[in-house]
């Protein structure tokens, strides 16, 4: 039997299919802003920085994201912060879909960059703060954790030390190292406060800060990924966050992981399979994650779980 070839949707035949390309390049090929924010709506084209797009079919790869990023900062400039984090591979956005400025930094002897998509100035940056990739001037993972631990607000700079470590690239016994070298730094208590809370096992941004309001709540220090074993002793589930000691749960469900039918049903299959053997378990959305009753309801979940276990004892 022949099978059809499948064909991949191409966003628009003037623009590049396999490439990124500039909302400048797309004008002079006759697509406008207008057809461009339509064909992102749709799903077709992807922004990758801002004004910087890549078609859907294509992949996203370090060498495309170099790439973008090449279209848009001079070549003697060094990418930082969250656009280095994201060159890097690592997932660092609690907000998810929010495209920053890229970041670009000159040294401190070469003048700023000025362009109307990237954030500029001067830092001070040893040789061994800076790497190659793909052509790229980019500060090492390790470096921009430093960075991003400082100079992001608290559940972000979490978000960024998790990501950033789960690279494998650095320990945590290195940020440790290197913040000495920070001392006076704006930011730098705000870093060493959370160098012990990271934790390279959380999977997302949203995992971070939810662990993080756990501790904020005072509760018994988390497991990530608590590995849950079935009936004959085999690995079967994953709890984002757990204290298996009382068998308590929270997990972050987000349009952006759990959004098809077949996996919404497979998460409640999970977690019934769980409440049937002991487990409770309280889910967060992404709203309820930005709500203030985040630590309420897991201080009264853990308590609920508690009360249970020792009722079972």
């Amino acid at each position: 039997m022949n099978v059809p070839e499948i064909v991949p949707i191409i966003a628009d035949r003037r623009l590049p299919t396999d490439r990124p390309f500039t909302r400048h390049r797309a004008a002079q090929a006759g697509v406008g802003r207008r057809v461009l924010d339509r064909l992102v709506a749709e799903g077709a084209l992807r922004k990758l920085l801002r004004g910087v797009y890549l078609d859907a079919s294509a992949r996203e790869t370090v060498a495309i994201r170099a790439e973008a990023v090449a279209l848009v900062v001079h070549p003697e400039a060094v990418i930082t912060d969250r656009t280095a984090a994201w060159l890097h591979g690592a997932s660092i956005n609690p907000a998810g879909d929010y495209l920053p400025p890229v970041s670009v930094f000159q040294l401190p002897d070469n003048s700023r960059i000025r362009a109307a998509a990237t954030t500029s100035g001067t830092r001070t940056l040893e040789p061994d703060d800076i790497e190659i990739v793909n052509g790229i001037r980019v500060t090492t993972p390790l470096r921009t954790a430093l960075d991003l631990g400082r100079l992001l607000k608290r559940d972000a700079a979490l978000a960024a030390l998790d990501g950033l470590l789960r690279l494998g690239r650095f320990h945590q016994a290195d940020l440790r190292s290197e913040t000495r070298r920070f001392r006076g730094y704006r930011g730098v208590v705000q870093l060493r406060c959370l160098i012990p809370l990271s934790d390279a096992r959380s999977e997302s941004p949203q995992e971070s800060v939810l662990r993080l309001r756990w501790l904020d709540a005072m509760l018994p220090e988390p497991h990530p990924q608590y590995v849950v074993v079935d009936d004959n002793g085999f690995p079967i589930y994953r709890l984002d966050l757990a204290d298996p000691t009382v068998r308590f749960a929270a997990e972050y469900d987000g349009q952006d992981h759990h959004f098809t039918a077949e996996q919404r049903e497979r998460d409640d299959r999970r977690r019934a399979w769980l409440r049937r053997r002991g487990w409770l378990i309280d889910v967060f959305d992404r709203k309820a994650l930005a709500s203030r009753t985040v630590r309420s309801r897991l201080v009264d979940g853990h308590r609920r779980a508690m009360t249970r276990h020792h009722a079972a004892a």
